[in-house]
Formats: structure tokens, C-alpha cells, sequence
């Protein structure tokens, strides 16, 4: 029994080390994916790396990325936006050039903290505010926590209400198994995880796929995630949502396999004002998956309830 004991070991540890995924150093990655627009800012303890573009005068545009993404996937958009607005986007702490929160705090209100510490830093007292899946709750806790500062919120299939049928306060049960994720993460492994958000698989391209991977083998993003996910508690958004007063947009994947496009139904109970916008065909990452269609929408909400800032 012995033998058999060491021999499985033996493969596990070969398994391991064929499969090991090194962090990627953030020089290496900057100079990958640094732009003329994009920097990094020290916000308090935290290094946050940030996209800034479109004119400086113009009414201004954040978008939050969602769980294990980064700043880039908003590209499409902010190609359309920026035209006519300065579009911000950054790496949210614990993922990308970010890298992982200071404090190691991953709750919602350090999320809003963050957020309101680096518009501070920026000079922005007011922004129309746009957050997907994970982005989108910290889009909508920032909302209701300092209503003042958000002219608009879109929310981009949001996360926020909690499972019916989950009996726990935590939101994630984490195996230890996951935390081998921290020494082996080959591509095919991510993107099992990856390809499901997508509606139509074949958008996952393998430029798409690299940067994924990239972004997580950013230094010590692996652990972060997993911390994120510890930390992450099932909360009722209700009292939040229904104190929203600004005018919210809801961006939609009718094959939306992560958050299903029926959860729209209880934010547009809680948020009487809100209005929906739906797309055929595409999944989790709609803004990605039909960029066109979907941004096309967030221009006309913007252009009705404009508002000089």
C-alpha cells in the first residue's frame, strides 16, 4: 500500500510540475498591455492601473470590469465612447496590473472605498458609472452609498442577488482543491471557465484567451481571487437598489449562462426607473460578444438623460 501511496504521489507531484503556471512579472506585462492612455496611480496604499481616454473636458465615463477580467475588456466600448466622452476603466484591486488589494479587503465597502478614493485622486465629483457582473455590484453599492457622484448607472448583467436557494452567507464554497490554481492554471483549464460566459464560443478567440491568462498570471492575482471569493457574502440588495434615484440602464445577454437574463426581472422591481435593453445571442459578456449593439444602447441612454458634468 506503501508503494501504491508513493506512486501516486510520485504522478501528482510530475502532474504538478508539467502542468506549473508561473506568474507572469508585472514588467513583462506592462510592457504587453501598457498604452499612451494607460498608467499607474497610487491611490492611498494601492497601485491601481488605469485607462484615461477620450477628451479631458468632456462629461465622464467609468467602467468596472467583471470577476477575473481587466480593464481591456471594455475596448469595443471605449473605442465608441471616447469619441464624445472621457471613458475611464481600470484593473479592480485584486486583478490585472492592479494586483492585489493593499488591506487584502475584498468586501463591498472597501470596493466603494477604493472607487471613491481614486475619483477623488482624479478630480472627478461626478461620473456616469458602469460596472459589469462583479463591476456592476460595486457599480450599484458606490450608487446608493454616494448618490451625489453618479450620473448615470449601467449595469452590465450585474451580480448582486444572492442564490434562493443557498443556505449560507457565503457566496462561494471554496475547495481547497482551487487553491492548486495557484501553481498550475494551464489555458485549457481557464478557459473551461472562460467559455461558458460567452454565448457563442467561437468569440473566444485566442488573442481573447491569452489575455485571460495573462491577467491571471499577474502577480499574486491567483491568491487575490480566491480571497475575493472567501470573502464574498450574500447580502439583500433591496434596501440598496430601491434607493437608486438616478436614471439606470440594464445591458443584457439573452444567453446569459452566468446570470441569467430572468434575475433583470427583480432589478427593475427594485429599481422602478430602470430601463432594460436585451441582445440575441449573446452571453455573460455582452459587451464583448456584440459590442455594437449593446454600447449603441448605452449612447442612446446617455444622449436622453444627458447631463453636463
Amino acid at each position: 500500500m506503501k508503494i501504491f501511496a508513493m506512486m501516486a504521489a510520485l504522478v501528482l507531484a510530475l502532474s504538478l510540475y508539467l502542468a506549473w503556471t508561473p506568474e507572469l512579472s508585472r514588467e513583462a506585462l506592462l510592457q504587453s498591455y501598457s498604452r499612451a492612455t494607460t498608467s499607474l496611480v497610487k491611490v492611498n496604499e494601492q497601485t491601481v492601473f488605469v485607462q484615461d481616454s477620450g477628451p479631458k473636458d468632456a462629461p465622464s465615463l467609468v467602467l468596472l470590469h467583471g470577476f477575473g477580467a481587466s480593464l481591456q475588456t471594455w475596448d469595443a466600448w471605449a473605442f465608441e465612447l471616447e469619441k464624445d466622452r472621457r471613458v475611464l476603466r481600470f484593473d479592480v484591486p485584486g486583478f490585472g496590473l492592479s494586483g492585489p488589494a493593499a488591506n487584502n479587503d475584498y468586501s463591498d465597502a472597501a470596493d466603494v472605498a477604493r472607487l471613491l478614493a481614486l475619483l477623488d485622486q482624479l478630480g472627478l465629483q461626478q461620473v456616469a458609472l458602469g460596472g459589469h457582473s462583479m463591476g456592476g455590484r460595486i457599480a450599484w453599492n458606490f450608487a446608493a452609498a454616494h448618490p451625489e457622484r453618479v450620473s448615470h448607472l449601467i449595469l452590465v448583467s450585474p451580480d448582486g442577488f444572492p442564490d434562493p436557494n443557498s443556505k449560507s452567507e457565503n457566496t462561494y464554497k471554496v475547495s481547497p482543491f482551487l487553491g492548486l490554481m495557484k501553481y498550475s492554471l494551464p489555458t485549457w483549464a481557464l478557459k473551461m471557465g472562460v467559455a461558458p460566459a460567452y454565448g457563442d464560443e467561437s468569440l473566444l478567440t485566442p488573442q481573447v484567451m491569452r489575455r485571460y491568462h495573462d491577467m491571471m498570471r499577474a502577480p499574486g492575482v491567483r491568491a487575490a481571487a480566491m480571497e475575493r471569493m472567501r470573502q464574498s457574502r450574500n447580502t439583500n440588495p433591496l434596501p440598496l437598489l430601491q434607493s437608486l434615484k438616478m436614471p439606470v440602464l440594464l445591458v443584457w445577454g439573452e444567453k446569459d449562462a452566468f446570470i441569467p437574463i430572468s434575475n433583470a426581472q427583480d432589478y427593475l422591481k427594485a429599481i422602478p426607473q430602470a430601463t432594460l435593453v436585451s441582445v440575441p445571442h449573446a452571453g455573460h459578456v455582452v459587451h464583448e460578444e456584440a459590442p455594437m449593439a449593446s454600447v449603441q444602447a448605452v449612447q442612446a441612454f446617455l444622449a436622453q438623460f444627458k447631463t453636463e458634468i
